[in-house]
């Protein structure tokens, strides 16, 4: 194939344009994404517009939650204030939640496969994978997420400290680091 004056200024715009050398080479028909890349560097094309990628679309955020609303006790004398709404008090973490043992049946009385699992279906695998027994855990899990609530607590784990050794700190690794330099050097 022969680079004609009419594709090398197709090549040109395309290139302008911000497409790919893949999506020219397509365009063109004929050659290849490295015909074109070597085309371009030959004619010295460097300037181009953003490169076309796929809009990519921000996750749905979930809806809020709608505030509990105080439960307001009737007045019983007609001299009586409202009741005023107690401030909301951040609740604290409850105690991890024991992680399942055994698989949850299925509505066919079946456990989870590979084959079975759905969006929604946690994800834990139960047992080795070698043996028939296989399973995977298959209660709720929320939309987008993998495991069920027990489960990824067990799987996602808020990172340790790094603790420190004792006699490791800054003054022992300068004294190392000052001795290291007299012996190199």
């Amino acid at each position: 194939m022969a680079w004609t004056e009419d594709r090398v200024e197709t090549l040109k715009k395309l290139w302008a344009d911000g497409l790919s050398a893949s999506q020219i080479a397509k365009q063109l028909g004929g050659v290849t994404r490295n015909a074109v890349i070597g085309k371009v560097h030959r004619l010295g094309l460097s300037g181009r517009a953003a490169p076309s990628r796929p809009a990519r679309r921000p996750a749905p955020r979930p809806a809020p939650r709608p505030a509990a609303k105080p439960a307001v006790a009737k007045a019983t004398a007609p001299q009586a204030a409202p009741a005023k709404p107690k401030p909301v008090v951040a609740e604290a973490k409850s105690a991890p939640l024991a992680a399942p043992k055994d698989a949850a049946k299925l509505p066919n009385g079946e456990y989870a496969t590979v084959l079975t699992l759905r969006e929604g279906m946690c994800k834990w695998p139960i047992g080795d994978p070698t043996d028939t027994e296989f399973r995977f855990c298959g209660r709720h899990s929320g939309i987008g997420n993998a495991y069920c609530e027990a489960h990824a607590q067990l799987a996602y784990q808020p990172q340790a400290k790094r603790k420190r050794k004792p006699g490791d700190d800054a003054k022992a690794v300068l004294d190392s680091l000052q001795a290291a330099r007299r012996v190199n050097f």
